[in-house]
């Protein structure tokens, strides 16, 4: 209903959606503060989406592109889905680069909303702790430097050669949406633009870290509830991860890679094992930040986040001798042929954000129907400032039957040295690693799980009102969205009374299911599904929501999506 401004050279902006043009406002007030005009390539700021043909430095058969699904209306499961297939006889620093500007040339459009929905709000335009993003933008940038400085003294690493990579592969992104492309150089990026896409896990840290007044995570704040699962009869192993986010975070994109990148630049030229990659993503991002990935090596990588309650243990968080998490886990997935490699390339350059429980199945070690090996098959790793944990689980999968993962640390040292203990004494038992309550549930009900159905029903069961492993102690009323595999806080009243934040209400809460199988991930699929869990409780829709008037581009209203298999091309 509202019309925008001119462009410059005086087009004015359609004024209605029509079927091959779009308008995206986004209001300050009743006043249109910017625009956008899809159907033609015009961005946020006057920038141009740039298209692969937009460079001549860039050969038309470097890069094999599929986008499918764009958010078509009606909206038929809310994923997109993406495809991106570099050519093996160039060069890489050519393959990574174009990777990147392709995928922003046939996603920008959402990585516009997505950027206005998440972040546009993040260190400016508007009211924002300047101390902390200036402080923000120091430690980005030093970091950004120690690591170039990294990639120039070992030219011939493994690592760092990945690194630099997974960098010009987002230089290209950024490039490419910003209508910049050129040939692939020296990394140059602005330290609040696409790297904030990136680091959304690390961010929540850093807020403590660097003392943001106003920090985004809750006490308790729960992101993402994981489950694997051996079938009866070892028939089958299955794996599976719900999304815990914010709901204006729900554009998302399902994505393959199949990069044909080297192991190293000199000597060794074969090939990475972990070149082909699909996961569940969201646009503007290089990596899952789920996570949840099925990977050509043969392993699924996966997690949790524990964060850290200790502040004694921000002090190790420093710009210089980390790599950004988001890096080391594309690093440790490229390069890892089994888990505890896996594990210990990760381990390298710990920054002490985005503190997580991985868990590392190797499919390669799985044959349906044989009895228990001693390790290999099943690796967790925990992360928090200053210190990693690393063990192989085998035989612990193959004994219990399961391995569920809720946010809490497993190890004890871990869970000690982060806080845990003090939480449980001044929460209670709600943060003890086997009295939680998505513990108690996934204890209960793993039992029912015998097929891919049964599963993905256990992964987005929330009855909150009706289980009373669901009650909340000190709450009114007694019973909680948050306790639940896939939780909805925003089916928490406004005027409840709740002893910590997480429980409070919140638009937050199980944003997907994703599980893959045996049978299923040699060809990299999966089965998943969008939205917030809607099986025993309300649909969530933005129109009847508490939350109608937070900033949600591309979303539709009514969030009652199916599962859906996804498979990719041939």
């Amino acid at each position: 209903e509202h019309t925008c401004p001119e462009r410059s050279g005086g087009q004015p902006y359609p004024r209605r959606l029509g079927s091959s043009w779009g308008l995206g406002v986004l209001l300050k007030g009743t006043s249109v503060i910017d625009c956008q005009c899809w159907g033609s390539n015009w961005q946020p700021s006057g920038h141009r989406a740039s298209s692969l043909t937009s460079s001549p430095r860039l050969p038309l058969n470097l890069i094999k592109l599929i986008m499918i699904n764009k958010h078509p209306l009606p909206f038929v499961s809310s994923w997109s889905y993406l495809e991106v297939v570099t050519n093996g006889t160039y060069n890489d620093t050519m393959q990574a680069y174009g990777a990147g500007v392709v995928e922003s040339a046939v996603t920008s459009q959402l990585i516009y909303k997505h950027w206005v929905n998440t972040l546009i709000g993040y260190c400016g335009p508007f009211k924002y702790d300047e101390g902390y993003c200036r402080r923000l933008k120091k430690y980005i940038t030093d970091n950004l430097q120690w690591v170039a400085e990294q990639i120039e003294k070992n030219p011939d690493s493994p690592y760092w050669y990945q690194v630099h990579l997974s960098l010009l592969q987002l230089q290209g992104l950024e490039d490419g949406y910003n209508g910049q492309v050129t040939s692939p150089g020296k990394l140059s990026f602005n330290p609040l633009g696409f790297l904030l896409f990136q680091m959304g896990g690390d961010l929540e840290d850093l807020e403590a870290a660097l003392n943001k007044s106003s920090q985004s995570r809750a006490v308790g704040s729960g992101s993402c509830s994981a489950l694997i699962k051996l079938l009866p009869g070892n028939k089958e192993l299955l794996v599976s991860h719900d999304t815990w986010n914010n709901y204006q975070a729900m554009l998302r994109i399902m994505k393959k890679y199949n990069f044909s990148f080297r192991m190293s630049p000199k000597g060794n030229h074969s090939l990475i094992p972990g070149g082909t990659q699909a996961f569940s993503s969201y646009p503007g991002s290089i990596f899952s930040g789920d996570d949840f990935y099925i990977l050509s090596s043969g392993l699924v990588t996966l997690e949790t986040t524990i964060g850290n309650s200790n502040p004694d243990l921000w002090k190790f968080v420093m710009p210089q001798g980390a790599v950004m998490e988001w890096l080391r886990n594309i690093v440790a997935n490229r390069l890892a042929r089994k888990g505890k490699e896996w594990a210990d390339i990760f381990s390298q350059y710990n920054s002490g954000t985005y503190n997580n429980q991985w868990m590392i199945v190797d499919y390669k070690n799985f044959i349906p129907g044989k009895p228990s090996i001693k390790e290999g098959l099943f690796t967790v790793l925990e992360q928090i400032p200053g210190m990693i944990q690393i063990a192989d689980k085998t035989q612990e999968l193959y004994m219990t039957g399961y391995w569920a993962s809720y946010n809490i640390p497993y190890f004890e040292e871990v869970f000690n040295a982060s806080g845990g203990e003090d939480l449980v004494k001044k929460y209670g038992s709600w943060f003890s690693y086997s009295e939680n309550p998505r513990a108690q549930i996934f204890r209960r009900n793993q039992t029912l799980v015998t097929d891919m159905e049964s599963m993905v029903r256990l992964m987005r069961y929330n009855n909150f009102k009706n289980d009373p492993l669901s009650e909340c102690e000190g709450c009114d009323p007694p019973h909680n969205g948050e306790n639940a595999i896939s939780a909805r806080s925003d089916l928490n009243p406004a005027n409840g009374t709740y002893p910590f934040g997480a429980l409070r209400q919140r638009p937050h809460g199980g944003t997907d299911m994703k599980v893959t199988s045996y049978g299923l991930f040699k060809q990299y699929e999966l089965l998943a599904v969008s939205g917030p869990t809607w099986d025993e409780v309300p649909v969530f829709e933005w129109s009847t929501s508490p939350y109608r008037n937070l900033l949600h581009l591309g979303h539709p209203d009514r969030w009652d999506f199916p599962t859906v298999h996804v498979r990719w091309s041939k």
